[in-house]
């Protein structure tokens, strides 16, 4: 009997997501499901120096991330800088959410920080956006950018155990609740990072296809 010999499987590329936080990592690869990608972290880059995002917008960071995790690894990169904007507080933390507290800052001293700014604030003047930044780059530059946003407010103290960042603290109206209270399936149907997830995927097959033609 002779045996047929299967097709090829197709090539899929390698996307390196630009963090070694195990909860953005997992929040990525459900946000990016069914894409013809597989996926990296940092974390498979032990070498990869830490970027800073000193930058003064959510763009400048990303992209400089986004570059430099692209150039070092000889693969495309998705590299996103999200940010807290306070109304009460004129738009802080902004790009400094992941420092807010200090260069060194946990996630709970950060939320420590803001609630104790916020401390006082009546509840209608606690309204607040996140805000992601995505950009994906190929080690020769080219990029892909998308943005976009989560309206909500700020609670007085913290609920739910999911997420990470402000999650205990953000609270969404459209859900009725914080997102560290949102199972990760409802949190990515509404949060500023799936948003801007959905603007890329309709172009991310694409710029990746083009990378590997050209490559």
């Amino acid at each position: 009997m002779v045996r047929r010999r299967g097709a090829a499987a197709p090539y899929r590329p390698v996307l390196v997501i630009a963090t070694r936080n195990p909860g953005k990592r997992r929040e990525f690869a459900q946000l990016l499901l069914g894409l013809p990608v597989d996926l990296a972290d940092l974390n498979a880059f032990p070498d990869a120096p830490r970027v800073r995002e000193d930058h003064e917008s959510y763009l400048e960071n990303a992209r400089a991330k986004a570059l430099a995790v692209a150039r070092l690894t000889g693969r495309p990169a998705l590299a996103d800088d999200s940010g807290l904007e306070v109304n009460a507080l004129g738009g802080a933390p902004g790009v400094r959410s992941a420092r807010y507290a200090g260069d060194e800052a946990t996630d709970g001293d950060n939320v420590e920080r803001l609630l104790g700014d916020l401390s006082g604030v009546p509840e209608k003047d606690r309204t607040a956006r996140f805000r992601c930044v995505i950009v994906v780059a190929d080690p020769n530059g080219a990029f892909l950018t998308s943005e976009a946003t989560c309206e909500g407010r700020i609670a007085t103290e913290g609920h739910g155990s999911g997420g990470f960042g402000y999650d205990p603290v953000f609270y969404c109206p459209e859900a009725g609740r914080t997102f560290a209270e949102m199972a990760p399936e409802e949190k990515n149907r509404v949060s500023h990072r799936a948003r801007a997830c959905n603007g890329l995927r309709p172009h991310l097959s694409a710029f990746l296809r083009d990378w590997t033609s050209g490559d």
